[in-house]
C-alpha cells in the first residue's frame, strides 16, 4: 500500500467515524453508539470467522453482517488479524464468565467438581462455533492468539475455581492430596472439546447422533465418572 492509499484509508476511517457519531450529539451517546457498532462488529465477526475460517473470512463480508462499513473495521480494530485476536480474546472472555457463574455448592465439593468437570461440553455444545475458530487457530499454530495481551489472563482464574473446590473436597478427606489440577483442567476441556470437534466423523464411524441429547447427557456423565474416579480417594 502506497501513501497515497494511506491517506486516501485514513481519510475515510475518519468520514466512517463522523457519520457513526452524526445524529448522537453528546458524548454519552457516541459512547453508546460507539460501544455497540464494536460489539456488533466483533459478533457479526465471530460468525463470519467461524463458518469461513481465517483466510476466506474477509473485512467486506464481515462489515456487510455487521450492517456497518469496511473502514469502521479499520477505525476499531486496525487490520483484520487484530480483529480476528480480539474475537478470540472475546471468546476466552465469555467462557471465563460463564464458568465463573456456575453455581457451585462448596459444601459438595463432588457435585460442585462433577459440574466443573462437565462444564466446558456442556459450553462447546452450546457455542460450538468456538470449536471452529480455535480449530482454525491451531492450524495457524497459534501465531495470531500469541500477539494477544489478555487472552492469557483467563486461564489462571479458570483453574483457580477448579483448585478452591478440590481444597475443599481434600479437607473433608475426599479427594487425594495429589491432584494436578492444570492437568484435571486440560482433561476435562480436552474430552469434551474432542466430541465437539470430531462429532460428524465419529458418528459417521459409530453409526449414531451423537448430537442427540441421550448421546450428550451421556458422554457428559461419562467424562465426569473418568476423572472423579481420578480425584476421589479410594
Amino acid at each position: 500500500m502506497t501513501r497515497k492509499d494511506d491517506d486516501v484509508m485514513a481519510s475515510t476511517i475518519n468520514l466512517a467515524a463522523s457519520a457513526e457519531e452524526a445524529g448522537t450529539p453528546r458524548k454519552k451517546g457516541r459512547t453508546r453508539s460507539s460501544k455497540t457498532t464494536r460489539e456488533n462488529i466483533l459478533k457479526a465477526a465471530k460468525k463470519i470467522f467461524a463458518r469461513d475460517g481465517y483466510g476466506g473470512a474477509r473485512v467486506d463480508k464481515i462489515s456487510k453482517a455487521a450492517k456497518s462499513y469496511d473502514s469502521l473495521i479499520y477505525y476499531y480494530f486496525g487490520s483484520k488479524e487484530k480483529l480476528f485476536v480480539a474475537v478470540l480474546e472475546e471468546a476466552y472472555k465469555d467462557i471465563f464468565e460463564a464458568e465463573k457463574n456456575l453455581n457451585l455448592d462448596m459444601n459438595d465439593p463432588v457435585e460442585s467438581l462433577r459440574t466443573i468437570i462437565q462444564f466446558p461440553f456442556r459450553y462447546y455444545i452450546e457455542n460450538p462455533e468456538l470449536i471452529v475458530l480455535l480449530n482454525a487457530e491451531n492450524l495457524n499454530k497459534g501465531k495470531h492468539i500469541a500477539k494477544s495481551k489478555s487472552a492469557d489472563q483467563y486461564a489462571g482464574p479458570a483453574i483457580s475455581i477448579l483448585r478452591n473446590v478440590i481444597e475443599e473436597g481434600q479437607k473433608k478427606d475426599l479427594f487425594r492430596n495429589d491432584v494436578d489440577c492444570e492437568h484435571l483442567y486440560m482433561a476435562m476441556t480436552a474430552l469434551g472439546y474432542f466430541y465437539i470437534s470430531n462429532r460428524y466423523t465419529f458418528s459417521a464411524f459409530l453409526a449414531a447422533d451423537l448430537m442427540d441429547p441421550k448421546e450428550v447427557e451421556h458422554w457428559a456423565n461419562y467424562i465426569s465418572d473418568l476423572l472423579m474416579q481420578s480425584v476421589l480417594k479410594p
